[in-house]
């Protein structure tokens, strides 16, 4: 449906190459919560999309910068054990990130936390009681952020 919608050259996930991009960006919202991933059903038992899963960990490991958005931070969190992720303020994500083996930095809208080791950008979004606007500067400020990165 999405390739639909977006009329866009799109292709499957499984034909994704580091190689072939300067950086990944991994989107938010209920859909990557539940189709990325399985946190929205299972929460900390989550599972990763295998796909979703090999195009994290062939970006990082070409050293290429990963953007996440919203819940998506969730996804490095659980797929790069040492991963410094922001998802807000929400004291039960970032304990459950901390048991991963990660760090959970608390941010606020429209600030993004940079794990400058991993090449990782990730914003809140809609994980906090946000606005419009404070979705646009959070991924203004990390879409630029990747960019610089890459």
């Amino acid at each position: 449906e999405s390739a639909r919608i977006a009329r866009g050259e799109i292709q499957d996930l499984s034909a994704y190459k580091a190689e072939n991009f300067d950086a990944l960006v991994l989107p938010g919202g209920f859909g990557a919560a539940k189709n990325l991933c399985s946190f929205a059903f299972e929460g900390k038992n989550m599972n990763i999309n295998s796909e979703v899963l090999n195009a994290i960990q062939t970006t990082h490991k070409a050293q290429k910068p990963i953007g996440a958005l919203c819940i998506s931070p969730i996804i490095l969190a659980k797929a790069l054990p040492n991963a410094t992720v922001t998802l807000g303020q929400d004291a039960d994500i970032a304990k459950l990130v901390e048991k991963w083996g990660g760090t959970h930095e608390n941010t606020t809208h429209g600030a993004i936390s940079v794990d400058a080791h991993n090449k990782l950008v990730t914003t809140p979004c809609y994980m906090l009681d946000a606005q419009i606007s404070d979705i646009y500067d959070g991924a203004t400020a990390l879409i630029k952020k990747v960019l610089e990165l890459a």
